[in-house]
């Protein structure tokens, strides 16, 4: 069983009447970020890629902008010289780090659920004084899109033993899986991802495609935004202000990929027959 999952006891009421038997629940934990030392936010994760999660959650919160912004991540240790895996404590430098140290006097200590993340830190106005407009001339056929959902299910591992996770995966113009994770959250899984290819310098995602289980929040697409993607995709529904978000970003936002069929809410041209 993987750190994803966790055997419970539970009682079981089918036609048969009940039983106690064991099943297996989605492994939901916090994990503390500390930058240089001082708390900075507390995300409600499933433990795996702590590193990427906290790599993306930073990069979107726009505190890192290039893999040499972090000088070192490391759990912190105990009174007994052993690792706290749901510590994790981070050393940034340069203009990062004043970057830190600003956001750190501004911010109270929060918690990042897994169902929201951290709700209405920004509005699109302050997202766009970045200039985080999405520049790519990728284009992808319906074909390739019609596959994702059934790429991404084909993966997911943790979910068939749980039920109850979330997954998020990176694709080339071609459908080429490259990058993928599960959690609990939908945006920590999204965070993973992009996280994991920030720290493998492969960033702006200019020529990919990001694919996510379930419904796309604002926070989905403002973090496709900063990682420079162009084509979100997901199985459900997105809200309003991800809608909202994307046209004025220039990126390609569709739902319900489903079967034969999608919705595209913003920038058409991205995708052909």
């Amino acid at each position: 069983m993987t750190t994803g999952a966790r055997a419970v006891d539970i009682v079981r009421f089918d036609h048969d009447g009940h039983a106690a038997v064991q099943d297996v629940a989605a492994t939901e934990e916090p994990l503390e970020l500390r930058l240089g030392g001082q708390p900075f936010v507390v995300i409600m994760r499933t433990p795996g890629a702590d590193l990427h999660l906290a790599t993306g959650f930073l990069l979107s919160e726009q505190l890192i902008r290039e893999p040499d912004d972090v000088s070192a991540m490391r759990y912190c240790t105990d009174a007994d010289g052993r690792d706290t895996d749901n510590v994790l404590n981070i050393w940034l430098h340069g203009a990062a780090s004043v970057r830190a140290q600003t956001a750190l006097a501004s911010r109270r200590h929060v918690t990042a659920n897994s169902a929201c993340g951290v709700c209405g830190r920004r509005s699109i106005d302050d997202l766009m004084e970045g200039s985080h407009r999405v520049d790519s001339e990728l284009v992808v056929s319906r074909q390739i899109i019609e596959q994702l959902p059934a790429a991404l299910r084909s993966v997911q591992q943790t979910f068939d033993q749980t039920g109850g996770l979330h997954a998020a995966a990176l694709f080339d113009a071609a459908g080429t899986r490259l990058g993928f994770a599960e959690d609990v959250g939908r945006h920590n899984a999204v965070d993973k991802v992009i996280g994991e290819a920030f720290a493998s310098g492969r960033l702006p995602l200019s020529n990919h495609i990001l694919f996510v289980s379930g419904r796309t929040s604002f926070e989905i697409v403002q973090k496709a935004v900063v990682a420079g993607l162009p084509i979100v995709a997901a199985v459900s529904a997105p809200s309003s202000l991800a809608i909202e978000l994307a046209r004025e970003a220039n990126l390609t936002l569709l739902g319900f990929v489903r079967g034969h069929s999608f919705n595209i809410y913003s920038v058409a041209t991205r995708v052909t027959e």
